[in-house]
């Protein structure tokens, strides 16, 4: 591993000096993927959100949330490489850091993306055998999707991230491209990344399905409530916004999921 040089996701070059055994994650999703690829052990420090597995986040170092970190707090942790995400972390967090550290930042808008991230991974930390193990799974159960998929009705979409103000989920997201594996129309397709929208908007643009996404705003049954009275005639349903939106390892459960949700649907 001396001397590893690879290209992040963003085109930058990474450089590494030795084998990183101190890893610092500012991105929920990627240390599920640390885990999953056997480095738990390596992971120094992580975000309040770093979720998964549960017990991770009592026995790791959190160094903050995703938009703002503690600097001292990860200097302390003398950490041989920092990852982070274009859209999670700031770009000012990013320059900061890498003063003083190897940075890798992902970029992840479709599966093949997250595939690539994965790849990186197995490089980067030396194992490349686990990576490629995970990849195949994934691109089996995508596989295999694809064919469920196949005849289901193409429901137009409007899948919410936020409330007040209301806010959806653009073109060039890994959302989108979930929801377009899933065979359905975003109905803001159109747009870029994450459009507000007014009320009227809400009641009068063109869905058959309303999606209120777990995170990043928590919606539960009570906002299921309101929306009906804004949209009666649509279906409305509570979706788990980590199948939705967490790249990296969460793939692998992430189909098994979709088939309970177009169950869901067909049924209601």
């Amino acid at each position: 591993m001396m001397g590893t040089q690879l290209k992040d996701q963003l085109g930058r070059k990474l450089i590494l000096t030795r084998s990183p055994t101190r890893i610092i994650s500012l991105v929920p999703s990627q240390t599920e993927l640390l885990v999953a690829l056997g480095l738990e052990e390596a992971i120094v420090g992580l975000t309040k959100f770093c979720v998964h597995p549960a017990h991770l986040i009592q026995q790791k170092k959190v160094v903050g949330g995703t938009k703002n970190i503690s600097y001292k707090k990860i200097g302390a942790l003398q950490p041989h490489i920092v990852l982070c995400n274009k859209e999670e972390n700031t770009k000012e967090i990013v320059a900061e850091l890498e003063k003083e550290y190897p940075v890798y930042v992902s970029d992840v808008a479709t599966v093949e993306d997250s595939l690539e991230m994965i790849a990186h991974f197995g490089q980067l930390f030396g194992c490349a055998e686990r990576a490629a193990a995970l990849i195949t799974k994934i691109n089996g159960q995508v596989a295999e999707f694809k064919e469920f998929v196949k005849g289901k009705p193409k429901l137009r979409v409007l899948y919410l991230i936020w409330k007040n103000p209301w806010m959806t989920i653009g073109k060039d997201t890994f959302i989108h491209s979930l929801l377009t594996l899933n065979g359905f129309t975003n109905a803001f397709a159109n747009q870029t990344r994450y459009p507000e929208i007014d009320e009227q908007t809400f009641q009068s643009v063109p869905a058959d399905v309303i999606f209120l996404s777990s995170e990043p705003y928590p919606f539960r049954e009570k906002h299921r409530a309101e929306a009906r009275q804004l949209r009666p005639q649509a279906k409305i349903c509570l979706v788990d916004g980590e199948y939705f939106s967490w790249h990296g390892s969460r793939l692998a459960d992430a189909f098994s999921y979709f088939k309970e949700l177009h169950a869901e649907l067909a049924n209601s």
